[in-house]
């Protein structure tokens, strides 16, 4: 394995393990593609550093099992915010 995609791999999941961070966090702090980064933690790490494989996808799991309610709490955001540009413009009308 190339060198920078195993440093690459050692910060991502150092990064992931040190902020309790999802994948998709992860991605942007380091510049690159959510598929590039679950590629380097579920697949490559394992055969780099096994003691941070197993630190790392235990917070894959439980991101995984957390996933529902984090689309739950976006979808509300988004419709609250919604919600208060509607009665921001239409507050300008009376």
């Amino acid at each position: 394995m190339k060198e920078d995609i195993e440093k690459r791999t050692l910060l991502a999941a150092e990064i992931m393990i040190k902020y309790n961070a999802t994948v998709r966090k992860v991605a942007r702090i380091l510049g690159v593609s959510k598929s590039t980064i679950h590629n380097d933690l579920a697949e490559r790490l394992l055969y780099i550093n096994k003691e941070l494989y197993k630190q790392v996808r235990a917070i894959l799991e439980k991101n995984k099992q957390e996933r529902h309610i984090r689309g739950g709490l976006a979808t509300k955001r988004k419709y609250l915010i919604k919600k208060s540009q509607l009665i921001s413009k239409n507050s300008g009308i009376i």
